[in-house]
């Protein structure tokens, strides 16, 4: 579990990092780039959902 949270810390990381270039410089590259880390960051979250609640469990 604490592997996924880095990932979904690391994914976070990388979307705010493009946004805000894409924000501050209208980077269109950026934009593509962010848009891409919300899709991976949503399959990380439903990930850490499911082992949350597996782990709750226990």
């Amino acid at each position: 579990m604490e592997e996924l949270v880095n990932n979904i810390k690391t994914a976070y990381e990388a979307f705010i990092t493009d946004a805000t270039l894409q924000i501050e410089k209208s980077n269109k590259a950026a934009g593509t780039r962010a848009r891409k880390s919300t899709l991976d960051l949503e399959k990380l979250l439903k990930e850490f959902r499911k082992v949350s609640v597996e782990e709750s469990k226990k």
